[in-house]
């Protein structure tokens, strides 16, 4: 009968813990009134309790910290820290110690150690000890393999490996939303929510544009000559609770001449989000680059560079059309037709030629109208024909004015 020899035990012990921050100590207050049948009981208690609060013993949160009880939750975003220690729990001198941490997730392998060489020997009772940390970056499963290689007295080389298995969540829901202005300009809305079981310090949230765009915050107002944030003085962000944030993207200068480039852009940019946790705890998250989809203006966009917010009833008042060919191939040769509404009234000559207009070109027209009726008028009723193709274009709805009467009665 063959026995198989015992597993031989190893020399060195591999201890791994994950390093995070104390929690506030929080106990749960016992009070009564003094009428009660325990009197001051329970309220002297708590005041020779050493983990409250001197003065305010009835707060759940005290003066002490917390170590961490367990291995807890990693979101994306933030650093994962690990204390690995190896220890000689022999009596003897162990040899070329070599300690490699990895970290494995769903789509790469990353080497954690700080440094790859070995350990010429190591004496009883004396440990080896590492810190590695990692900014993480993907969700679902890791697992974090320590092997341990090392040689015996005897010359023996001896080889183990620990897996220690977590999962990383996501701290954070983002949905945006684009609004594609008459203009070029962009308009984009971008809600966080925090998903986690814990508030959060937005410490920051910014749009980093792409390269043919400038952006401005809309999340600040001016008073008093002191700029303020919307969201009030404390910017916390409690669990499952959403903010919205809104920012103005304007093409550069040097691309806005250019309709055809600008026409078919989609990729904006990306918003860099930072955040701190209990105790300064710091993630950053950064989207992948966020799309849009492009306005189809077709081969003619008109576009108002000029219009007043409120005009007087049956009198004139005028306006100033932008009107690019966003053709990258054809000339068009354009005319232009004013037709009425029941409100709005064209002043001019319909059916005159604005001449040639050149592939991504654009030219500026200024216009006379007026309304007949009060109340907010839309703008409508302009054509637009290439004589080439013999194709027209209508433009209803452009703009709206407000019309109020030019006489303005007052009541005794």
């Amino acid at each position: 009968m063959e026995v198989n020899p015992p597993k031989q035990e190893h020399l060195l012990a591999l201890k791994v813990m994950r390093l995070t921050k104390p929690t506030l100590f929080t106990n749960i207050p016992v009070t009564c009134e003094e009428k009660d049948l325990p009197g001051d009981l329970f309220n002297q208690l708590m005041r020779d309790d050493p983990s409250t609060v001197n003065g305010a013993e009835i707060l759940m949160l005290g003066e002490m910290l917390t170590l961490p009880q367990n291995f807890g939750n990693i979101f994306l975003g933030e650093t994962f820290s690990s204390y690995i220690s190896v220890h000689n729990d022999s009596n003897q001198v162990v040899k070329d110690i070599l300690v490699k941490a990895d970290l494995q997730t769903s789509s790469q392998r990353l080497n954690l150690s700080a440094s790859n060489a070995a350990v010429a020997e190591l004496k009883p009772d004396c440990c080896i000890d590492d810190v590695i940390h990692h900014e993480v970056k993907e969700i679902g499963t890791h697992i974090l393999v320590c092997a341990v290689s090392y040689t015996t007295q005897g010359g023996e080389k001896m080889y183990f490996r620990k897996f220690f298995k977590f999962q990383v969540l996501k701290p954070l829901d983002v949905k945006t939303k684009f609004y594609n202005a008459e203009t070029d300009e962009v308009f984009l809305e971008a809600q966080i929510q925090n998903i986690t079981t814990s508030p959060m310090f937005m410490e920051k949230v910014s749009l980093e544009p792409s390269i043919m765009y400038n952006v401005a915050e809309l999340n600040s107002v001016s008073q008093a000559g002191e700029c303020l944030t919307t969201f009030g003085s404390r910017a916390y962000l409690q669990p499952m609770d959403t903010r919205q944030y809104l920012y103005c993207l304007k093409p550069k200068k040097e691309f806005a001449e250019k309709a055809g480039i600008i026409k078919g852009v989609t990729v904006i940019g990306k918003l860099d989000i930072v955040w701190k946790t209990n105790l300064g705890e710091r993630g950053r998250l950064q989207t992948s680059q966020l799309q849009r989809m492009a306005p189809g203006y077709g081969d003619v966009r008109l576009s108002l560079e000029a219009i007043p917010d409120t005009v007087n009833l049956e009198e004139p008042f005028h306006i100033t059309c932008k009107i690019t060919n966003c053709s990258s191939e054809r000339t068009m040769d354009l005319v232009l037709e004013m037709c009425n509404t029941n409100s709005i009234h064209w002043c001019g000559i319909s059916g005159r030629q604005l001449g040639k207009l050149h592939p991504s070109s654009s030219l500026c027209l200024a216009l006379t109208l007026l309304s007949s009726v009060q109340g907010l008028q839309s703008v409508s009723g302009l054509r637009l024909t290439d004589t080439f193709l013999k194709r027209t274009y209508e433009y209803d709805d452009i703009a709206q004015v407000c019309v109020v009467s030019s006489a303005i009665k007052v009541e005794s």
